[in-house]
């Protein structure tokens, strides 16, 4: 470091000796300049004489360093300097046009779910009279779950079978009244043949035939209304016996006995469900991972999925499909994978952590 401000040093003293050389020889005595127009002259060439001065000694002492630096390094260090610079400068290039990372996996968190899970809701309103399942019980489709009492309901199935019999009645009254009017008209028209009754009265038994035929008709679709009401009736008796939909395991029970729920359409907007079945028999996991490793995720993907519930038995699972939007909040995009031959015992909403590894190419090694 000595080294350097000796040569700048010497370089400062060659510089004055050059300034030295460039001095004006001295004017004659009789002819001196005043001493304002002396200083105008001398202070200008002073100040541009310093500003080359420091120029020339930057120049000079870097230019100096430089040559000591490479001087210092020998030829393979050189070359090795400028290897590790061309190497940076094409991972560089690489990495522009390659965004993701080689020889990586994709990683992520979520929870297990099933697919074919619904909320079973009473379909009329009733009163809670039994409950034929447990949190956790396995049903069978069409199994009964809860069991309601709706006095009107069955009120309604009584009247509605009473007006069938009645109905019943008048049709079968309408049937003689057309059945006599019939006979009637048949003996008229054999007496009008043998001109042995008026007019009138064939056509006075014509329009007593038509009018019991039309009676007859209109019992007749009392009768149809009334089995309408009753299959009306019977239906919404049956709906107070609640079945399964299909079979599952009941995940979730929110009916008690002697509780009365509503109607469905009231029960949705009041949030008011029975219990809740789901398949258990075929879950999935849905994951969450970062939005930046979108590009290299395709539906058909294999990975390993573990479970905090079962964390030493990891399993395969598949990519199934990608979520159509990403999370504002959290940066992630969905997954949802199906599972192969998962631990017994798996449960919906257990933890899961998934990974889906890629080779350098970005392919997954299957």
């Amino acid at each position: 470091m000595n080294t350097h401000f000796d040569i700048a040093a010497e370089q400062g003293r060659k510089l004055a000796e050059t300034l030295k050389s460039l001095s004006l020889e001295p004017l004659p005595r009789d002819r001196q300049l005043p001493k304002p127009m002396l200083r105008r002259l001398v202070l200008p060439a002073c100040l541009s004489a310093l500003v080359v001065g420091a120029a020339a000694g930057a120049v000079l002492y870097r230019s100096d360093v430089l040559r000591h630096v490479d001087a210092a390094l020998s030829e393979p260090e050189r070359a090795t300097v400028d290897l590790v610079a061309v190497t940076k400068m094409e991972g560089e290039r690489s990495a522009a046009r390659n965004p993701l990372p080689v020889d990586r996996e994709v990683t992520g968190s979520g929870f297990v779910v099933a697919p074919d899970t619904t909320t079973v809701f009473a379909k009329y309103e009733g009163r809670i009279t039994q409950i034929a399942v447990v949190l956790g019980d396995r049903v069978e489709a069409g199994q009964i779950l809860v069991t309601l009492e709706d006095a009107g309901a069955r009120f309604a199935l009584e009247q509605a079978s009473a007006a069938k019999v009645q109905a019943g009645l008048i049709l079968a009254a309408r049937d003689i009244d057309l059945a006599q009017a019939g006979t009637v008209l048949d003996r008229t028209e054999i007496l009008a043949a043998r001109n042995a009754t008026s007019r009138q009265a064939l056509e006075d038994a014509r329009a007593a035939a038509e009018r019991a035929s039309n009676a007859v008709a209109q019992a007749r679709q009392s009768a149809d209304s009334a089995d309408l009401a009753i299959r009306i009736a019977e239906e919404r008796v049956a709906e107070l016996t609640v079945r399964a939909p299909f079979a599952g395991t009941v995940t979730r029970l929110d009916a008690r006995v002697g509780d009365t729920v509503l109607a469905r359409i009231d029960s949705v907007r009041e949030s008011q469900s029975l219990l809740t079945i789901a398949n258990t028999k075929s879950l999935a996991i849905d994951a969450d991972v970062a939005e930046t490793t979108i590009a290299a995720l395709k539906p058909g993907l294999l990975g390993q999925a573990v479970l905090d519930g079962f964390p030493d038995q990891p399993f395969a699972v598949r990519l199934l499909r990608l979520a159509p939007v990403a999370s504002v909040e959290k940066g992630t995009v969905t997954l949802h994978l199906s599972l192969d031959d998962p631990p017994d015992g798996i449960l919906p909403n257990m933890a899961a952590r998934i990974r889906i590894a890629l080779d350098e190419t970005g392919e997954n090694p299957q």
